[in-house]
């Protein structure tokens, strides 16, 4: 199987005002390349999924992904333009990320693709506080072949991440460390939060 890495970078991010989420800094770092720094080595090649003016990703030499339906339809819609162009690069899965999530794992693509179902979908997991195991639909091994049904799914309404991988018995890949390797900065609180983790992990 041949995998590329799609950064997901498409959200409005209202909880913190609006931009980018993934330019703001932890541990001396912009988030994106956190997210760039641990996916590169998993991956064939990357994209980053993201609406509005392509220039402002420039620096980072990756193609630049809109989502290909209005309205800022969810991160499926990233997952579906992230298929399309791994499609038209000869790629047979992608493996999606998201732009502000800066601590996932190092082994996210082979643990992914060790717990594929029969369809070749997989997404990642870990467990909460409580030790309850909860999906992380942004994070995932996507199949090529199933863009066309993605792309229906889509146009037919349906936005939610989980209702769609069920359809076509997807795996669930868990892991877990000192910290949420899938933990998000949405606000300014979690920011600093982020750093907290960063000082844990260093």
């Amino acid at each position: 199987m041949t995998v590329a890495g799609v950064i997901l970078a498409g959200g409005l991010a209202t909880r913190m005002g609006g931009g980018d989420k993934g330019m703001k800094v932890v541990a001396g770092r912009r988030l994106i390349d956190h997210v760039i720094g641990r996916l590169a080595p998993q991956v064939e090649a990357m994209a980053i999924n993201a609406n509005g003016v392509a220039s402002r990703w420039a620096e980072f030499g990756l193609p630049v992904l809109a989502d290909s339906l209005p309205e800022y339809p969810g991160p499926l819609a990233g997952v579906l333009a992230g298929m399309d162009w791994a499609a038209e690069n000869g790629f047979s899965a992608v493996i999606s990320v998201a732009a502000d999530t800066p601590f996932f794992p190092h082994d996210l693509v082979r643990g992914l693709q060790a717990s594929a179902g029969p369809s070749g979908l997989c997404l990642a997991a870990s467990p909460d506080e409580t030790g309850r195991i909860q999906r992380q639909p942004t994070f995932g091994l996507w199949p090529v072949a199933l863009r066309h049904d993605l792309r229906a799914a889509l146009l037919d309404g349906l936005r939610k991440v989980v209702i769609w991988t069920e359809r076509h018995n997807a795996g669930q890949a868990v892991f877990a460390g000192e910290a949420d390797p899938f933990f998000n900065v949405n606000t300014p609180e979690d920011l600093q939060q982020a750093e907290d983790i960063a000082r844990l992990l260093t």
